[in-house]
């Protein structure tokens, strides 16, 4: 297979571009049997993009769709990379793949240099290889663990409302960036994020479940049902306890007031993301039934300013 021909870098993504690109995710989750995709780099791609962002665009001769996509960002002082390459063009003599990230590396040094988390779904010894061929190593896994639902009828759990659009805002951000202030994509956030969160098809306030204390957001389990999989799944999308009621062991009664939601909403199965590193929380999981369904792998690495 030859090499790629061309290759497009767009500091700003417009109508057209987003079109193509997003032909090429859905095949590629069609094939792959997830998300091309995280979360977080969706919504930089269908907003058009924001400050160091850069959408990198694969094109081969005599072929009107992009074979390719990679797509780095800085969010709270890392840069985040992924790409995707077009299933009909993967093949080990490709270099579709190692071009993209390569080029994604140098606009990360054209800005600056910085230290990069790339995100590669179910990864396998030819990403190992990758990774190696462009500086980057092993860094955090993430597992994905999955449940049967409902949960026992004795599950413990705590009292909580819906979100409110329009006044809870600002009262999740403090607690949401002050529990992750550590953690390289949901620490952070600002209002234009939680904006975008809630003008997504996805997002219902019914499943953004709040638990208050003294009259103060203790803590919170935001649920997500990803309606399209087969089986519908029902993921506990971001759960966090603010720092001053950590004593308050919140956690997993958070956890399963989040599952019993998704059960009355008809799901059968529950989901979530963890890092495997973090014991204390695969430890909570397993215990609430949770067991690992696959691993997601990053690779990091510090790059130098150019």
């Amino acid at each position: 297979m030859p090499s790629v021909h061309r290759l497009e870098v767009k500091r700003q993504m417009g109508k057209v571009d987003i079109a193509a690109v997003a032909e090429l995710l859905e095949v590629a989750e069609a094939h792959d049997h997830h998300p091309a995709l995280g979360d977080h780099q969706w919504l930089d791609l269908v907003h058009g993009g924001r400050r160091d962002f850069a959408g990198l665009v694969a094109w081969e001769a005599e072929h009107e769709h992009p074979v390719g996509y990679a797509q780095v960002s800085r969010g709270s002082g890392n840069w985040a990379l992924e790409y995707v390459v077009d299933p009909h063009w993967r093949s080990p003599e490709s270099t579709i793949g190692l071009d993209l990230v390569r080029s994604a590396l140098e606009v990360v040094g054209d800005q600056g240099g910085g230290h990069v988390h790339m995100w590669v779904h179910h990864a396998g010894p030819e990403d190992d290889v990758l990774a190696t061929a462009v500086g980057l190593s092993r860094g955090r896994e993430l597992y994905q663990m999955r449940r049967p639902l409902p949960l026992p009828e004795d599950s413990p759990t705590v009292p909580t409302r819906a979100f409110v659009p329009g006044q809870d805002e600002r009262a999740w951000l403090e607690v949401n960036n002050r529990a992750f202030a550590w953690h390289p994509e949901q620490g952070g956030w600002d209002l234009d994020t939680i904006l975008q969160r809630e003008g997504e098809a996805w997002f219902d306030p019914e499943g953004f479940r709040l638990h208050e204390r003294d009259g103060r957001l203790a803590g919170f389990c935001w649920t997500k049902v990803h309606a399209d999989h087969q089986p519908p799944l029902g993921e506990i999308y971001v759960i966090a306890v603010d720092p001053d009621f950590q004593h308050e062991h919140l956690g997993r009664p958070l956890v399963v007031s989040g599952l019993e939601w998704l059960a009355g909403q008809g799901l059968r199965t529950g989901m979530l993301y963890v890092d495997a590193g973090n014991e204390p929380a695969v430890n909570l999981y397993r215990s609430l039934g949770f067991e690992v369904e696959h691993s997601d792998q990053a690779y990091v690495g510090d790059i130098p300013a150019r």
